[in-house]
């Protein structure tokens, strides 16, 4: 199935990216949809003893551009803007980032993510929009 392959590479794509290799995460990607897990080190903690708002970030960016290029076949997506809040910490288990597509246009792209604990609790939601890049995704190798 082509969406099928479509996935599997992005799949590899999230995995083999340089900036991904210092986290330890699982993506499933759907059509529209992408979760991410990450189970939380010590080194993702800042001075007060909780993740840092940056691996927030990053888990929900990752999880609304890679439900975007779900949708976009040929080339790479790019973030043009992202809004995040955070509503709680922590610091022990795991976090997961369900990102969906909630609008689609020609140019324009936007998602929504939240960051959940592994009971459901919301620790943080963002939003962004996307656009098409001129860059070709990667083949596999």
């Amino acid at each position: 199935m082509l969406n099928e392959a479509h996935f599997n590479r992005l799949q590899w794509i999230y995995r083999t990216n340089p900036c991904n290799q210092h986290y330890t995460t699982e993506i499933v990607i759907a059509e529209g949809k992408t979760e991410i897990v990450l189970p939380i080190r010590p080194d993702y903690l800042h001075g007060g003893g909780v993740v840092h708002g940056s691996v927030y970030f990053k888990l929900l960016d990752d999880a609304g551009t890679f439900a975007v290029n779900s949708l976009v076949k040929d080339f790479a997506i790019l973030t043009a803007s992202f809004n995040i809040y955070f509503t709680r910490p922590i610091s022990t288990g795991s976090i997961r980032a369900v990102g969906r597509v909630v609008h689609e246009s020609r140019r324009l792209f936007i998602a929504e993510a939240e960051a959940l604990d592994m009971d459901g609790r919301l620790l943080a939601r963002g939003s962004g929009s996307y656009m098409r890049s001129t860059i070709a995704l990667p083949e596999v190798g």
